[in-house]
């Protein structure tokens, strides 16, 4: 699967903002996807991932009740709403995909990956 990540920007304490991760081919629905940030000098870390049906959704603690994952299998997308956006939110978001059971938070399992899309929030 081929993944493209768009929609990141600049924005203001407290604004919002939605990623999108566009996958190319048929099998959208076999993958688990995840959204993940970096910042510089510091390790890819998880925000947020969605099951292959979309019926179960996790969070990392410091997204929780702000942002929300979700996916589109007629548009093969899987989306990051971000609301009430905080300067430690800046970095550069990925989106990435996983055939698996269980739920992962790990970036090295996840074999496939868009390139990053920056989001920088002001102060």
């Amino acid at each position: 699967v081929q993944l493209q990540a768009s929609g990141g920007g600049l924005v203001q304490a407290g604004g919002s903002l939605k990623l999108s991760c566009a996958a190319s081919g048929r099998t959208f629905s076999r993958y688990d996807m995840g959204w993940f940030r970096q910042v510089p000098g510091k390790e890819r870390e998880f925000v947020a991932g969605i099951s292959q049906s979309g019926g179960s959704k996790f969070y990392a603690d410091s997204v929780k009740g702000r942002f929300t994952i979700s996916r589109d299998f007629a548009e093969n997308t899987a989306n990051l709403q971000m609301n009430n956006l905080k300067p430690e939110d800046t970095a550069v978001y990925y989106c990435a995909a996983r055939v698996g059971i269980v739920r992962s938070t790990t970036p090295s399992e996840y074999p496939y990956w868009g390139q990053g899309t920056q989001v920088t929030v002001s102060s």
